[in-house]
Parts: C-alpha cells; structure tokens; sequence
C-alpha cells in the first residue's frame, strides 16, 4: 500500500492536539484546521517554483522543520484562518501553533521509507496532494483549500 500523506499528518496532529487543554466544542475545528493548514502549506509549497526541491529537503530530513519555510507557512495559515475563528484564549492558541513545528518535524525523513518495503517516494506524496495527476487527492485538497480560504476571506460555512 503506498504511503498517504494526509493520513499521516491527520494521525500525528490527533497525537499533538491531545497534548493541549482545548475546549471540547473547538477540538474538530482544531484538529481539521490544523491537518489543512499543513496539507495547504505543503500544497502551496510543491506548486511554486523551487517549491519540489524545499518539499525534498524536509521530507529526506536535509532541512528541519524548524528552519523549513513550509513549516512557517503551515503556522501562519493555522494562526490567521483557523485560531482567529475560534475565540481561544492566547495561552492555548500558543500552546495550538506551537505544535506545528513537532507535527512537520515528523515528516523529516519520511522518503528514507520507514518500513522499508519500497513503497514511500516523492511521486506518492505529490499524489496525495494533488500534485501529479491523482485526481481524487487533488479533490480532497481542493476541499481543504477552500476551506481555509473560505475562512481567510471572511466567507462562512
């Protein structure tokens, strides 16, 4: 089975958020704005020129999440489309956006393929965010994406 991106992300943000007190009528709204705020910056990022190369560099691991722009991005769409939504205190909107930084850092060596049956590329990656043809990720990250633009231009559900 190749390796999903996305079910990967929505895992270690699950583990992550569970970490922070966040009221239980917020918890959904976190934890799916959290897990497209890092697919859109990874989107973002492969569609841009040199963008493949930086998606590369973080995912073998070259480049740490820390210092990786990606990362930044992913924060900054968190902070400013989901968390100003919420009404959450600053301690735990805090305590929320500092998690992305963990969450993309688990990505750093993905590419090396952890379980070592050959299936983890860069192809498979770029499918499932809708980067290469697949059309059915390209469907789910569309979602995403307007989701989170939806909430950036002020536009309600």
């Amino acid at each position: 089975m190749a390796f999903n991106i996305q079910d990967f992300i929505t895992k270690q943000v699950a583990s992550a958020v569970g970490t922070v007190d966040v009221p239980s009528a917020a918890k959904n709204q976190v934890l799916n704005g959290l897990t497209e705020s890092i697919l859109g910056s990874l989107t973002q990022t492969a569609t841009k020129a040199g963008g493949i190369e930086q998606l590369k560099n973080l995912l073998t691991g070259t480049t740490s999440a820390a210092a990786s722009p990606i990362t930044a991005l992913a924060a900054n769409m968190f902070s400013k489309n989901i968390l100003g939504s919420l009404g959450l205190n600053a301690v735990t909107n805090s305590a929320l956006t500092s998690l992305v930084p963990g969450i993309v850092g688990q990505l750093g060596g993905i590419l090396k393929d952890q379980d070592g049956d050959g299936d983890v590329d860069l192809n498979d990656i770029l499918a499932t965010l809708g980067v290469g043809g697949s059309s059915a990720a390209g469907s789910i990250i569309g979602s995403a994406a307007k989701s989170i633009l939806g909430s950036f231009f002020g536009k309600k559900k």
